[in-house]
């Protein structure tokens, strides 16, 4: 295990002694203890929770050594000093490691400094202040279950005595971070009916929207609470027959396109004023809701906090099951009704206790303070309420999020589907999500025809058969309001995710460049995962350090202390490092030309290579029913299938580890023999290496708890794989070769004429191993992702008019 932790506060003395016993573990009894050995006995004491009497303490401690020779029992009977070697001798054991496995008993201080675990390494006998400071250290670093020691102690019940405090006591901070006072046992569910600005399926009256929530016992007491909201559109289950049925076919040629003088004014799309139906009549108010629930569609990082003095808010939004409106995917309506939601909360807007009373409820039990969470669509939804500026919106933590729905399911004008996903489009998905459905009375009665011919009109407006840019597009673009942003943003990305690929919160990084905001991003080398539960991060820690400052305004140098860019090594694991900047503009590229097979650093061919995209029938059939095989052969030295279909280049090995960060640039003179074409490029790790896993593994047979006696998530971490590979693919990139200018207009495209084309891969920060090989991959249909047409297109490359540039760092 290598701990690696960015969200913990180094404390001087006195703030130790006053956060020591703001949690009670330094109270009057450990005040008036005599010696070093008393104070750390005592210490101990508080944290065997599971004993109650003295002398199970001591059976307990004979379980511990303090040296290679003596248990922890006889060790403190004796009086002996507390040194460094006694103290995290001791420390590896609470914190759940394995002598001789994990580390040497009798060098317990090179364990600690191999795994990257904070100490202090004062030399000789220890002082009461000395054991004092260690004892907080130990507190806020980590275990071998991926939390910190307190977590640990807090899941075993060390802050149930909490829960009866004060609600002038609460909540409870420690170390910068809110601590676990609220009893989980006595959540309070509730479910209320905002009342939208929206009326998306057109039936005269504003959308409702079913919010759910949860929120302390506290509340009723006078105590408010900020609350972190999860706008999902899956909250109320999803559609997946309706949605495999509407997916779209994938086996279609691609077509030629009419050449267009299209600027982007031409197509940009431009806010409406849309008359909205009168806001339903107050019939009364009241202060409580009227329904609950049992099980809400759970977020384990919302679960963490509402042990520690935040509420849980979810909707799933306009079209889904108990709301109003249909589905819109991503357009301005959706936007509209997710910043609703923040409005009730900060006491702007009005809801309904049920669909049909009028009978008023307000957010009397919230600050007003909120910050959006959640991954994929939730992260998106975060993403778009942030560029309205809606106030009271603190913070967003997006993770894995869209920030342009056009580069979600087109790029560089191409139909080019999420990984994983081929033929679904943004009708599939407002199909999915339409969980109305589930609602056989409402949705057949009432919103089935409309919906239906919305479906119809987003087909056409979509454009499949094109793949450029247009007004559809443009109204689903976040980018383009990014100035409007006034919170803080933490982004969280997978640098292997090619379902939200990793350009999506590349574009959002750079465009916040000049918005006066905080803003943050973690890349980690996940697919589309959650990174809430990895061992080698503290992810957990991180946000409640943010939050706490967000929404709380703690002043615990949240802004200051957590990096502005967080990156997990591809090749060392459980390695996190902190840089100041990722995917920096005008930093200077190392540029590579074309030869034969090669990457060269001088340009020295002007030979023209070609390759074909046709297959034989079979083989065809069998890419496209098997795209995992298309994977390994497109890249794959040794000769196949695909052999005549790609054209494969390399450098040298190189002698020493480079970093490739941000966009690959790559410029190529290029020709098709036919009036349309497209291309496909994979930039490529060639070399032998225990790679890592494509997905994180699970650690142990339990999960880790979010609270006491409450929920749980399961502890991940990436891990080698058992074999090595030969090769790895860094990124990708795709164009029509019509849309070479960009990606609304339509360029015409001569056959067997060369072409000036430039393309920007997805950005990546990848680190490429001494010895190993970069390579380039060009190819023209990609079986996971763009149109397989199967046609009869040959392509050529002009070696000398090519390069590929790269920032190296």
């Amino acid at each position: 295990m290598k701990n690696n932790q960015f969200a913990r506060i180094n404390a001087d003395h006195k703030t130790v002694v006053e956060d020591l016993k703001r949690i009670h573990f330094l109270d009057d009894e450990i005040s008036g203890a005599l010696s070093p050995t008393s104070t750390y006995r005592l210490l101990l004491r508080k944290a065997f929770l599971k004993v109650r009497g003295g002398h199970d303490y001591d059976v307990k401690l004979k379980n511990y050594l303090a040296t290679p020779d003596t248990d922890l029992k006889d060790y403190l009977g004796t009086s002996k000093p507390i040194t460094a070697e006694v103290f995290y001798l001791v420390a590896l054991q609470l914190f759940g490691f394995l002598a001789d496995v994990d580390y040497e008993i009798t060098d317990p201080l090179a364990a600690m400094k191999k795994m990257q675990l904070p100490m202090i390494e004062a030399e000789g006998a220890w002082n009461k202040d000395q054991v004092l400071d260690a004892w907080y250290l130990l507190l806020t670093s980590h275990t071998k279950n991926g939390q910190m020691f307190l977590d640990q102690l807090t899941n075993q019940g060390y802050f149930a005595p909490f829960y009866d405090l004060s609600v002038e006591q609460k909540p409870l901070f420690f170390n910068g971070k809110a601590q676990a006072v609220f009893d989980t046992s006595k959540l309070i569910r509730e479910v209320v009916y905002v009342e939208s600005s929206v009326d998306s399926d057109h039936d005269g009256k504003r959308d409702l929207l079913k919010v759910e929530f949860i929120r302390p016992a506290e509340t009723e007491n006078g105590l408010k609470v900020p609350a972190l909201f999860t706008a999902s559109p899956y909250n109320q289950d999803t559609n997946d027959e309706a949605g495999a049925k509407a997916m779209h076919k994938v086996n279609v040629p691609l077509t030629e396109k009419q050449p267009n003088d299209l600027s982007y004014e031409d197509i940009a799309y431009q806010d409406k004023e849309l008359v909205l139906p009168e806001p339903r009549p107050v019939a009364g108010e009241t202060k409580y809701a009227t329904e609950t629930f049992s099980r809400e569609f759970s977020y384990t990082l919302n679960d963490y906090f509402l042990a520690r003095g935040f509420a849980a808010v979810y909707s799933a939004g306009i079209g889904t099951l108990d709301s109003d409106g249909i589905q819109t995917c991503g357009d301005p309506q959706q936007t509209e009704a997710t910043i609703d939601i923040i409005e009730w909360l900060n006491g702007k807007r009005r809801a309904f206790t049920n669909r049909t009373d009028h009978i008023a409820i307000t957010a009397w039990w919230c600050t007003g303070n909120v910050a959006m969470t959640g991954r994929s669509y939730l992260g998106t939804l975060a993403t778009a309420a942030a560029t309205t500026g809606v106030e009271g919106l603190k913070t967003i933590i997006s993770e894995a999020a869209i920030s342009s729905w056009y580069n979600y399911y087109r790029e560089g004008g191409l139909m080019v589907a999420p990984d994983g996903f081929p033929g679904e489009d943004a009708d599939v998905l407002a199909i999915e999500t339409l969980s109305r459905m589930k609602a056989a009375a409402d949705y057949h009665l009432r919103i089935k025809e409309f919906f239906t011919e919305q479906m119809k009109q987003m087909v056409r407006d979509m454009d499949r058969e094109s793949g450029s840019y247009n007004t559809f597009w443009d109204a689903r673009n976040y980018l383009k309001k990014v100035k409007n942003i006034k919170c803080d943003v933490l982004m969280v990305h997978g640098l292997n995710d090619w379902n939200v690929k990793p350009g999506q919160v590349e574009q959002l990084w750079q465009a916040l460049r000049e918005v006066p905001i905080t803003k943050k991003i973690i890349l980690h080398q996940g697919q589309h995962i959650y990174i809430n539960a990895f061992r080698s991060i503290d992810y957990t820690d991180m946000i409640n350090l943010w939050i706490s400052h967000e929404l709380y305004g703690i002043e615990n140098g949240a802004k200051e202390l957590l990096p502005n860019v967080v990156v997990q090594d591809n090749v060392t694991p459980e390695k996190w490092t902190s840089y100041q900047d990722w995917s920096e503009p005008n930093v200077p590229k190392a540029t590579f030309h074309f030869a034969s097979e090669k990457l060269v650093s001088t340009p020295v061919s002007h030979e023209v290579l070609s390759f074909k995209d046709s297959l034989p029938e079979d083989i065809f059939n069998r890419y496209a029913d098997h795209s995992d095989q298309w994977e390994d052969d497109i890249l794959v030295e040794r000769k196949n299938d695909l052999s005549k279909n790609r054209l494969v280049f390399k450098t040298e090995p190189i002698e020493a580890d480079k970093i490739i960060d941000g966009r690959v640039r790559i410029h190529v003179k290029a020709a098709s023999n036919q009036s349309f074409g497209m291309l496909s490029f994979q930039l490529v790790d060639y070399g032998e290496a225990k790679r890592f896993n494509a997905t994180p593994a699970p650690i142990g047979m339990n999960g880790i708890d979010q609270g006491y006696h409450w929920r749980e998530d399961r502890l991940n971490e990436f891990a080698p794989a058992k074999f090595a590979t030969p090769f790895k693919m860094i990124t990708k990139g795709h164009i029509n070769l019509q849309n070479r200018e960009n990606p609304w207009k339509a360029d015409e495209l001569k056959p067997d004429q060369f072409y000036e084309i430039d393309i920007d891969l997805q950005p990546t920060f990848h680190r490429l191993a001494a010895g190993h090989q970069l390579g380039l991959v060009i190819y023209a249909t990609d079986f996971g992702m763009t149109v397989r047409g199967n046609q009869e297109l040959r392509y050529s490359i002009d070696l000398g008019g090519s390069h590929l540039d790269v920032s190296f760092r």
